[in-house]
C-alpha cells in the first residue's frame, strides 16, 4: 500500500450520501434559481465540502485507522460546512420562509443564543466522550446519527451570528462574545483530547488489519497510536481555534461596516 494508492482507492460512494447531496443542491437551485451567484457558490461549496468529507479519504481513514482523520472530518462537517450553507442562503428566501408560523416558531426557539450555544457546544463535547465516540465506531447506524447531529448542531450554533436575516442575528458585540466563548469551549475539548490517555479510544490502537493501510500509517508515515491521538487533539484545539478566529474577524468586519453605514444620530438642542 502506497500513499497514492490509498488516496485513489479510499472513496466510498455511499448512495444515501450521494443522493442526499444531490437533492440538497437541486432543492437550493429550484428555490433560488441560483441567484445571487455569490451566495449560490457558497452554498454549493458547502455541499461539495460535505460530500468530499463523507465519502473520501478522511472518512475512510477516520472510520478505522486514524483518530486524527476523524477529528479533521468532524471539524469540517461541524465548523466548515454549516457556515458555508448559512452564508449561501439568500435573505429574501429566508424572509419568506420565516413568514410561515411553524418555521418562525422553530427559529425563535433554536435561534436563541443560549439555546443555540448549548446545543452546538454540547453536541461537540457529547460525541467526543469516549463511551459515545466508541459506540459510533462500533455501529454504523450510531455513526450516521453522530454525523447528522453534528451538522445540524453546527448549523444551529452558527445561525445566531450568520443568519441572512439581520433581525434574527445577534448584534456585533454580542456575536463576538458568543463566538469567543464557543471557541474557548472548543479549545478546552482540544486540550483534553490532546492529553487523553492512549487507551481512551482503543479502536485506533490496532497495528494490522491485513490490508497494508496500518503498515503505511505506522511504518511509512511514522504515526503511532499515541501520536495519532495527540494530533487529533491538536487539530481540534488549533485548527478549530483558527476557524473561530476567522469567524470572529468576519463578524467584527461586518459590525464595523454596519457601524460605518448607519445614519448619524441627530443632536437636539
Amino acid at each position: 500500500m502506497t500513499t497514492s494508492a490509498l488516496l485513489s482507492s479510499a472513496w466510498e460512494l455511499e448512495p444515501s450520501i450521494v443522493i442526499g447531496c444531490l437533492l440538497l443542491a437541486a432543492g437550493y437551485a429550484a428555490v433560488t434559481r441560483l441567484k445571487p451567484v455569490r451566495q449560490a457558490v457558497l452554498f454549493d461549496a458547502g455541499v461539495l465540502v460535505m460530500f468530499l468529507a463523507l465519502v473520501g479519504p478522511l472518512d475512510f481513514l477516520g472510520d478505522d485507522y486514524l483518530f486524527s482523520a476523524h477529528m479533521a472530518e468532524h471539524l469540517v462537517i461541524m465548523f466548515v460546512v454549516p457556515p458555508l450553507l448559512i452564508l449561501g442562503l439568500p435573505r429574501g428566501v429566508m424572509e419568506r420562509a420565516l413568514a410561515a408560523p411553524v418555521v418562525a416558531g422553530v427559529e425563535r426557539l433554536l435561534g436563541r443564543p443560549t439555546v443555540a450555544w448549548i446545543i452546538g457546544v454540547g453536541t461537540l463535547w457529547l460525541w467526543h466522550a469516549p463511551p459515545l465516540y466508541n459506540a459510533a465506531l462500533a455501529s454504523e447506524n450510531v455513526h450516521i446519527v453522530e454525523h447528522l447531529t453534528m451538522m445540524v448542531a453546527g448549523t444551529i450554533l452558527f445561525w445566531p451570528v450568520l443568519s441572512p436575516v439581520p433581525d434574527t442575528r445577534l448584534p456585533g458585540g454580542a456575536s463576538l462574545v458568543y463566538l469567543f466563548t464557543a471557541a474557548v469551549a472548543n479549545m478546552l475539548l482540544g486540550v483534553l483530547l490532546t492529553f487523553a490517555p492512549v487507551g481512551a479510544y482503543p479502536h485506533y490502537m490496532r497495528s494490522s488489519d491485513g490490508t497494508g493501510v496500518f503498515h503505511l500509517i505506522r511504518d511509512v508515515w511514522g504515526i503511532d497510536a499515541a501520536q495519532d491521538l495527540h494530533l487529533g487533539g491538536l487539530l481540534m484545539w488549533v485548527v478549530g481555534g483558527l476557524v473561530f478566529l476567522v469567524a470572529l474577524v468576519g463578524v467584527f468586519a461586518r459590525w464595523y461596516r454596519e457601524d460605518e453605514t448607519s445614519p448619524p444620530l441627530e443632536v437636539t438642542r
